[in-house]
């Protein structure tokens, strides 16, 4: 038996989010399924994290056990061939067998994208947010600056969570603006359940000039999602590297 590492992109579009439920079409169910047809086995993933419904990623990591005989670095080539068009592998290769996506992983790097032309929306709906208000983009790159470090982030968790500890660590947070584009690049030890969605809610708010950026220190420490802006769309949002 031995562990396979898996780099994976998908468009989200048309999935449930990544992890696999009863009763609803997701990449963790696809993945297994396509892994199932490949070598007649049912194999469970491990991934780094949990999209959720309508989120992309271009450098998800897998892994699973196995003791097939096709070598690590096929089975990019062969999972492929028993996937839809929307989830590729697009790297395969042997990893130790105490290695965990999520465990071993010391950050990750989300970016929102946000669209702000008024021609294209048809076709980049899916793919970013399309807003189509004036941005103090200035404004929003302070109220960046407020979100890093080590922070009890309750106020940008949605309600329902069941985690404990809500204290993580944002080690980078800025807007790259690159006309139609505004593109937030984030990176975190970990992220809660609707962690970036809300910064971005957040942000707009700025941007719109209906809170001023050194209002996100307040929102921090009130600790309650209530204050805080409202939550993005999904469609913005793509997993892109996990740091080991």
């Amino acid at each position: 038996m031995h562990r396979i590492k898996l780099i994976v992109e998908y468009d989200g579009s048309n999935y449930h989010g990544f992890q696999r439920q009863d009763n609803a079409h997701t990449v963790q169910g696809a993945i297994e399924k396509g892994i199932l047809k490949l070598i007649d086995k049912k194999i469970t993933i491990t991934s780094a994290g949990r999209t959720d419904t309508g989120v992309h990623a271009l450098a998800q990591v897998v892994t699973f056990d196995t003791d097939s005989k096709i070598p690590p670095d096929r089975w990019q080539y062969a999972l492929n061939n028993y996937l839809p068009y929307d989830i590729r592998i697009i790297n395969s290769e042997l990893t130790s067998s105490d290695f965990h996506p999520r465990y071993d992983a010391v950050s990750k790097i989300y970016n929102y994208k946000i669209y702000r032309h008024t021609k294209g929306t048809t076709f980049l709906r899916n793919y970013a947010l399309c807003n189509t208000d004036t941005l103090d983009v200035e404004a929003m790159q302070k109220a960046c600056t407020f979100l890093l470090g080590t922070h009890n982030f309750t106020s940008f968790c949605a309600s329902g969570s069941t985690i404990r500890n809500l204290e993580r660590n944002i080690i980078a947070c800025h807007l790259d603006d690159s006309w139609p584009f505004l593109t937030l690049i984030i990176e975190a030890n970990g992220f809660l359940r609707n962690m970036i969605r809300i910064i971005v809610g957040s942000l707009l708010e700025v941007g719109r000039k209906n809170i001023a950026p050194e209002k996100i220190n307040d929102i921090i420490k009130a600790e309650d999602r209530r204050v805080a802006g409202p939550t993005a769309g999904p469609q913005g949002l793509y997993m892109m590297e996990v740091k080991f």
